[in-house]
């Protein structure tokens, strides 16, 4: 059994930086670890992914270039550093753990946080 806690939400500007934090509890060294977020009225959708062994990395087009996923293997927690925000990154973000390849759909995770308020004003 995996659980996930989200931190480090809040309220930036627009041009801000936050960093998103998901501590891990469990088995996770073979999985794939994501970040998915949901703004208000919408579908969620992927954000970043990372897979704990090899750290490769993959980013939706929407964020590619300010925001960067990593882990810390010791921590057994992902991060997610936002940087250059804008208001449409505003939504609750959500850290997911699954399956061993890097993946995009929501389906293919297994595990999910509570999620965490991510808010930029103009």
């Amino acid at each position: 059994q995996v659980q996930l806690v989200e931190s480090g939400g809040g309220l930036v500007q627009a041009g801000g930086s936050l960093r998103l934090s998901c501590a891990a509890s469990g088995r996770t060294s073979n999985y794939a670890m994501a970040w998915f977020r949901q703004a208000p009225g919408k579908e969620r959708k992927f954000v970043a992914a990372i897979r704990w062994t090899y750290g490769s990395t993959y980013y939706a087009d929407s964020v590619k270039g300010r925001f960067t996923i990593s882990r810390d293997n010791a921590k057994n927690t992902v991060y997610l550093q936002m940087n250059s925000l804008k208001p449409e990154d505003t939504a609750v973000y959500y850290c997911a753990a699954g399956p061993r390849w890097l993946s995009m759909v929501e389906s293919d995770y297994d595990y999910w946080g509570q999620g965490t308020q991510v808010t930029v004003s103009s």
